[in-house]
């Protein structure tokens, strides 16, 4: 079997190398010129004449979405200088101006902040650096180990599992079967033959977890852990890298999963990230149920079992409840 961050290319859903030659798994070096440019194009591309209230003449147009000098009117500013930010040159770019582009290519609320973000690191100059490990503190501990009835875990923005409850561990078991620590999500996702089944929306989870990445690394471009994260997966794993490519960012705040617990079966479960404004990126995910739901049902037969000395058979447990 391969383990993440061993061997080559795996293909999703069977852990096994990949007949593609693997390449280095860290990235070398930040572009975020290339990133503003990228990320410019394929919002651009996403928005027609029609949505942006304009007239579209002839059916047959060059480009999907808008042309650059429909989006430079839109935003009010010359098509010269428009073109000089998609071609990635954001040295000087007013807050106005990036407002104006907000609004003409429509972006969403994670779409605007990141397109500030990939500016304000453009003009920044810092070298990759490795960032201290980080920790959980104490009294953020104790107030995940009060919650006995509801799964809870902090990640960061990497998507690393920093730590989780007693009810936590047990519904994402599947996840912490790999020795490697910290546990990551993102790995799991993609690099896990598991994930599949654990998941009941695979490609939903997929497309979220990248787009988190994808906010993280325009906040950060020189967080090199978070590099190194991106540069394996991207070379393992032809789904994420697909996904990368179409630069989507996403606010994780809310929402609702289902997952296919090997032991307990399915649940439906809602949940909310809670910020932690002073750990730095860090936020605890807390899981619920449908009162009286087989999806509550599940999780309070797995929380006995998380309970038992030694883990009881679930036949055990149904007996005892």
């Amino acid at each position: 079997m391969i383990h993440p961050g061993q061997g080559d290319r795996v293909d999703r859903g069977t852990n096994r190398a990949s007949f593609l030659s693997a390449r280095s798994r860290s990235v070398e070096g930040v572009d975020t010129r290339n990133d503003i440019r990228e990320f410019l194009i394929s919002r651009r591309a996403k928005i027609t004449p029609e949505q942006a209230g304009l007239p579209a003449y002839g059916n047959k147009r060059r480009v999907p979405g808008l042309r650059r000098e429909e989006a430079a009117m839109l935003a009010g500013i010359s098509v010269e200088y428009y073109t000089r930010l998609e071609r990635g040159n954001a040295s000087g770019v007013s807050e106005e101006v990036l407002e104006g582009i907000a609004r003409s290519l429509q972006l969403d609320e994670a779409e605007h902040a990141h397109l500030f973000d990939l500016v304000r690191t453009a003009n920044m100059t810092r070298p990759a650096r490795r960032p201290t490990q980080e920790r959980v503190r104490p009294s953020v501990q104790r107030i995940l180990d009060a919650m006995t009835e509801v799964p809870a875990y902090i990640r960061n923005a990497r998507l690393d599992i920093l730590s989780a409850n007693r009810l936590g561990y047990a519904l994402y078991s599947e996840l912490f079967t790999d020795p490697v620590r910290p546990a990551n999500m993102a790995r799991f996702i993609f690099l896990n033959r598991r994930a599949g089944d654990f998941f009941g929306d695979w490609e939903s989870i997929a497309n979220d977890a990248v787009a988190i990445l994808r906010a993280a690394a325009g906040r950060d471009p020189y967080d090199r852990s978070l590099s190194d994260l991106i540069g394996e997966l991207s070379t393992r794993s032809e789904e994420f890298r697909v996904r990368w490519a179409a630069h989507n960012v996403k606010f994780h705040r809310t929402g609702v999963k289902t997952l296919h617990h090997p032991l307990v079966g399915d649940l439906t479960l809602s949940y909310e990230a809670l910020e932690l404004p002073g750990d730095g990126g860090q936020r605890i995910l807390v899981y619920t149920a449908e009162p009286a739901s087989p999806s509550q049902e599940a999780l309070n037969l797995l929380a006995s079992w998380s309970a038992t000395p030694d883990h009881a058979s679930l036949e055990e447990v149904r007996e005892e409840r």
